[in-house]
C-alpha cells in the first residue's frame, strides 16, 4: 500500500480487475433473492454532465449496498439513441446519424466507465441498432391486430425546427418539449394512434397501488393529466324555427353538473366546432362572428385560455332548446371553450360556475340560482353575487322544476337517469388524457411496419421480414418526410396480393423506444421475442427507478400504458413496470451573465468583471446546470482533479438525493480531504490490524479499555444508522455524515490505542474493516484498494464490492448515556446526563435533582411534568 492516495492510479487498477472477474454480472439465480435497479438511460448527446453523475451515483450506491446485503443485482445501462439531435447533427455536417450518435456512444460509454459504475455492459442496448427497434415493430403489429393501434385524419401538433408532429404530452403549454421557445402549429396529418382510452381507467386506478412507492408529486401529476371526469351527455335540439343553413341538429355537451341544467343561460361552442363551420359555409354568419373565429382560429388554444385571458364571446345567432324545460338559449362561441376535450360545446350555468359567472355578466346574460344551501334562507330570486359550486349534500335544488328540493347528488343521479330514458343524453366519463399520436415525419426513428396496398387497405409486413431497416443511403436533408422520398424504400410488392404497394413513411414516436426498454435488459440477445417472459418473471417489476421529475407526464405514463399491453399480450403477469420511483434533484451552479458575452462561466468573472471585455459581469442566481448559460462543470476535469471517487462522495454527501444539489468547488475539495483522511488512518495501521486474529467469539470486553468498548459502540451504531439511512430511507448524505463521525471516533481512538492489548487492536481492525466496508457504495475503488491492504498475508481474498455487509449488534450499539434536553413552560431550560435504560420516574427524579433546574423552579408550584420517554421532560409551572 502506497503511503499517499493516488485515485487515478487506483481507479483504473480496481476496475481492471472488477472487469476481469465480471463481478458485476447478473444471471438468473432461483436461490438469492433479486434486486432490479434502474436509472433513466440517457440520450447520447456526447458527453455526460453531472447530472448524469449524480442520478447514477445514487442508483450504483444503491445497487452495491444490495449486492453487499444478499441481494441478486441487475443493474443495466443503455442509450436513448433515437431522435432530432442526430438527425440534425447529419443534416448540419452532411453525415448519417448513425455515425454520429455511435461516436457519442463511445465516447459517454467511455467516461462512464471511468466513473466505475458497476454496470452489467453485456445488457448494454442502443435503441437505434435493428435489433433492438425489430421489437419496436413487432409490439405495434400485435398491437393493431388486437386494434390497440389504429390510423386517422387529426389535427396534430406541429413544430417547425423538428419538422415533424408531437404528442400532445410533447406540446404542453403551446411549446415543442424540445426547442421550448418554439410555439407549435396546428396541422391536419393522417396519423398512427395508440388506443391510450382503453387503459385510461387503469392508469388512473393503478396509481393507487404506488402510494409509497413513488413521490405524491408525480402521482398528482399523472392523476391531474389522466383526468377522468363523471358526468352526462346531453343533447340539445337547435331552434328549426329559424333558417340556419346548417345540417346540425344537435349541439351535445359534456357536463358534470346535470343537476345545474335549469340555470343554463345559453349554449357556447368551439370556434372550431362543426355548427360554425357550417353556419360560415351557409353564408348567415355575421361578419363578427366570422372576424372573432378567424382570430380565434389563430390563436393557440394555451394562450386563450391562459390564466388572465379574458373571456370574450359572439352570438351565433341561433338557439338551442333545453331538453328539461323546453327553454329556448342563445347560442355563442366563446375562446375558452375548445375542441378535444369533452365535445367542443357546453351549457353556460353561471351562477354555479366561475368562468361562466364572468362570461355571463359581461354580456348580460341571465343569470338564475338553481342549488342553494340547505340551510339557506335566502330568497330563490335574490341576485347572484358569486356563484355557489357545492356539488355534495350541502347542495340542494331550486328553480328546478320537479327535482327541486333535492340534493346535488340525488339529482345528478336522477336526472342522468331521465336524460337516458328520455334518449336525449348518456351517462359519460371523459378523460383529459388523449389517444397517443405515434407518427413522425423524420427519418431517424423506427420505421412503422405497414403496408399500403391499394387492394388490401393497410398490411402489416410479415414478423419474419423484421426489422424494417432505415436504408443505409437515406438522405437527411429533405423538406418533407425523407423516407417518403426514397423509392427503394417506398415501393413494395403487397405481401397479401402481391401488387405494387407503398410502405408507410412515418417513423414512431422515440417515446416508444424508452417506454420498454429496461425489459429487454433482462434478456438482451433474444431472438425470438422482445424477451423471455420467464426471465422477466425473475427479474421485473423494477424494484427501484431513478429520473428527474420531468418525466412525470410522458415517460413515466407512457412506460406505465406500455406494460399494460405487454401484460395484456401475454409476456408479463403484472400491471406496473416499478416499484419504487425516486426523482432526483438538478445539479445546480451560479450562473453569470455580460452584457458582451452574454452567458458566462462564474470562473470566467473576476472581480464582477468579465474576464474577456472588462465589462460588468454579474453572478446570478443558481440555476440548473446548462450548456447555453455556460454553467456547466465537466466530470472528465473533476475526475482528472480529484478522482471518480471523491465527485462520486460529493455528489451523494451534498444533498438529499430528492433536492437540488448546488455545485460548491470547497466541498469537493471537502470530500477529497476526507478520503485523504481515511487513506492516511488505514496506512497507518492497515500492516498491524492485518495480523490481528481475535474473533468476536473469543472477544472479552473485560480485556478492553473504555476507549476500545466506545470505539466498537461507535461502530455498531454507525452500522446501523447507515443500513436504515441506505436501505430503507435511502438517504446517502446522512450516512456520509456518520462515516465522517465514525472516522473521527477512529482518529480519537488512534491517540489511545495500547497496541499490545488484545481488545484495544480487535476495536480498532473491526472499526477500520467496517468502516471501508461502508464506504464501499459511496467510494468504491478506495474502498477496494484499502480493503486489499487490511487483508495482509492469508487475509481478504474477496472483492469489499461483493463482501457481506456488516452487521451490527444490537446490544453493543445502544448507548450508555442519554443527554435529554429539559423544558419549563415549553422553554428550553437545561439538559441532564441520565443512564440509557433509565425509566420515567427515575427520569424526573434526575431532572428535580439538577441544580440548575432547581434553581430554575424555586419557589414556582409544579403543576404537572410531562415526560416523553428518554427524549424529553416539560415542567409546567405558575
Amino acid at each position: 500500500m502506497n503511503e499517499k492516495y493516488f485515485p487515478t492510479e487506483i481507479e483504473e487498477r480496481q476496475q481492471q480487475r472488477w472487469a476481469e472477474a465480471k463481478v458485476f454480472e447478473a444471471n438468473v439465480d432461483e436461490s438469492r433473492p433479486h434486486f432490479y435497479c434502474l436509472e433513466m438511460l440517457p440520450y447520447p448527446s456526447g458527453r455526460i454532465h453531472m447530472g448524469h453523475v449524480r442520478n447514477y451515483s445514487i442508483g450504483d450506491a444503491l445497487s452495491a449496498y444490495k449486492r453487499m446485503t444478499g441481494y441478486n443485482v441487475l443493474h443495466p445501462m443503455g442509450w436513448d439513441a433515437f431522435g432530432m439531435p442526430a438527425e440534425n447533427a447529419a443534416i448540419k455536417n452532411n453525415s448519417r446519424p448513425d455515425t454520429w450518435t455511435f461516436e457519442n456512444i463511445n465516447a459517454m460509454r467511455a467516461q462512464l466507465q471511468r466513473v466505475g459504475f458497476s454496470y452489467d455492459w453485456r445488457r448494454e442496448i442502443a435503441s437505434c441498432t435493428p435489433e433492438y427497434y425489430r421489437w419496436n415493430q413487432w409490439f405495434f403489429i400485435q398491437m393493431f391486430k388486437k386494434g390497440l393501434l389504429y390510423r386517422k385524419n387529426a389535427t396534430v401538433n406541429w413544430c417547425v425546427k423538428c419538422n415533424t408532429s408531437l404528442a400532445n404530452e410533447q406540446a404542453e403549454g403551446g411549446f415543442c418539449w424540445r426547442h421550448e421557445d418554439t410555439p407549435v402549429e396546428l396541422r391536419e396529418l393522417e396519423q398512427w394512434f395508440i388506443r391510450v382510452s382503453k387503459y385510461a381507467d387503469q392508469l388512473l386506478d393503478d396509481l393507487d397501488t404506488l402510494e409509497g412507492g413513488w413521490p405524491e408529486r408525480v402521482l398528482t401529476m399523472q392523476r391531474n393529466w389522466i383526468g377522468r371526469s363523471k358526468g352526462a351527455e346531453v343533447d340539445f335540439a337547435i331552434d328549426n324555427t329559424i333558417e340556419t343553413g346548417c345540417e346540425t341538429h344537435l349541439i351535445r355537451i359534456f357536463t358534470t353538473r346535470i343537476d345545474t341544467i335549469y340555470g343554463a343561460s345559453c349554449m357556447i361552442v368551439a370556434p372550431e366546432h362543426a355548427l360554425i363551420d357550417e353556419l360560415i359555409a351557409s353564408g348567415k354568419a355575421s361578419d363578427e362572428l366570422k372576424a372573432f373565429v378567424e382570430k380565434q382560429r389563430a390563436t393557440s388554444k394555451e394562450d386563450r385560455i391562459a390564466e388572465g385571458t379574458e373571456k370574450e364571446g359572439v352570438s351565433t345567432g341561433l338557439f338551442a332548446i333545453n331538453p328539461f324545460n323546453g327553454k329556448k338559449l342563445p347560442i355563442w362561441t366563446a375562446n375558452f371553450v375548445l375542441t378535444g376535450y369533452g365535445t367542443g360545446a357546453i351549457m353556460a350555468v353561471p351562477a354555479h360556475d366561475e368562468r361562466d359567472f364572468e362570461f355571463c355578466k359581461k354580456y348580460d346574460l341571465p343569470i338564475v340560482r338553481v342549488i342553494k344551501m340547505t340551510d339557506s334562507t335566502e330568497p330563490h330570486d335574490a341576485p347572484v353575487e358569486a356563484p355557489f359550486t357545492a356539488k355534495d349534500e350541502s347542495g340542494l335544488l331550486i328553480n328546478s322544476g320537479e327535482w327541486s328540493g333535492k340534493t346535488v347528488p340525488e339529482a345528478i343521479a336522477t336526472m342522468t337517469a331521465k336524460a337516458v330514458e328520455g334518449g336525449f343524453g348518456a351517462a359519460q366519463t371523459n378523460f383529459k388524457i388523449r389517444d397517443w399520436g405515434v407518427s413522425r415525419q423524420r427519418a431517424w426513428g423506427t420505421p412503422l411496419p405497414f403496408i399500403h396496398c391499394p387492394t388490401c387497405g393497410i398490411v402489416p409486413v410479415p414478423e419474419d421480414q423484421l426489422p424494417v431497416e432505415l436504408p443505409k443511403d437515406l438522405n437527411f436533408n429533405t423538406q418533407g418526410a425523407p423516407l417518403a422520398e426514397h423509392a427503394g424504400f417506398v415501393n413494395v410488392n403487397c405481401p397479401t396480393c402481391g401488387n405494387a404497394a407503398r410502405r408507410d413513411t412515418d417513423t414512431m414516436d422515440t417515446f416508444v423506444d424508452s417506454s420498454w426498454y429496461y425489459f429487454r435488459y433482462v434478456d438482451p440477445h433474444n431472438t425470438e421475442l422482445p424477451f423471455d417472459p420467464k426471465v422477466a418473471a425473475y427479474w421485473t417489476p423494477v424494484d427501484q427507478y431513478i429520473g428527474g421529475i420531468e418525466h412525470a407526464v410522458l415517460h413515466l405514463i407512457y412506460t406505465r400504458l406500455w406494460t399494460k399491453i405487454q401484460r395484456d399480450l401475454g409476456l408479463i403477469t403484472f400491471d406496473e413496470p416499478v416499484k419504487n420511483l425516486l426523482t432526483q434533484g438538478m445539479v445546480c451552479l451560479a450562473t453569470a451573465r455580460c452584457e458582451e458575452h452574454d452567458w458566462l462561466n462564474p470562473t470566467e468573472v473576476l472581480d464582477g468583471k468579465c474576464k474577456f471585455c472588462g465589462r460588468d459581469a454579474k453572478i446570478g442566481r443558481t440555476e440548473k446546470m446548462s450548456k447555453s448559460k455556460k454553467n456547466t462543470i465537466d466530470p472528465d476535469e473533476m475526475i482528472n482533479t480529484f478522482g471518480a471517487d471523491t465527485v462520486r462522495l460529493f455528489m451523494l454527501f451534498a444533498a438529499p438525493p430528492e433536492k437540488d444539489l448546488e455545485w460548491d468547488d470547497s466541498a469537493v475539495e471537502g470530500a477529497s480531504r476526507y478520503l485523504n483522511r481515511v487513506w492516511r488512518i488505514v496506512y497507518k495501521w492497515h500492516e498491524k490490524v492485518s495480523g490481528v486474529g481475535v474473533q468476536v467469539s473469543e472477544f472479552s470486553p473485560s480485556e478492553s479499555s473504555d476507549a476500545a468498548r466506545a470505539l466498537r459502540r461507535k461502530t455498531h451504531q454507525t452500522i446501523q444508522r447507515i443500513s436504515n439511512d441506505i436501505g430503507q430511507r435511502m438517504n446517502f448524505n446522512t450516512g456520509v455524515a456518520a462515516l465522517m463521525e465514525l472516522t473521527n471516533a477512529i482518529y480519537d481512538f488512534d491517540k489511545k490505542v495500547d497496541e499490545n492489548n488484545a481488545g484495544d487492536m480487535f476495536a480498532l481492525k473491526e472499526a477500520l474493516e467496517a468502516l471501508v466496508k461502508m464506504l464501499a457504495p459511496y467510494t468504491p475503488h478506495i474502498a477496494e484498494e484499502l480493503w486489499a491492504a487490511l487483508r495482509g498475508e492469508g487475509g481478504h481474498t474477496d472483492f469489499v464490492v461483493v463482501s457481506a455487509w456488516p452487521a451490527f449488534d444490537a446490544e453493543l450499539a445502544k448507548a450508555d448515556e442519554l443527554e435529554i434536553p429539559v423544558q419549563i413552560n415549553g422553554k428550553m431550560s437545561g439538559r441532564v446526563i441520565v443512564a440509557a435504560e433509565i425509566d420515567d420516574e427515575a427520569l424526573k427524579q434526575a431532572v428535580f435533582n439538577d441544580e440548575k433546574i432547581k434553581a430554575k423552579i424555586a419557589e414556582r408550584q409544579i403543576v404537572k411534568t410531562i415526560v416523553v420517554p428518554k427524549r424529553l421532560v416539560n415542567i409546567v409551572v405558575k
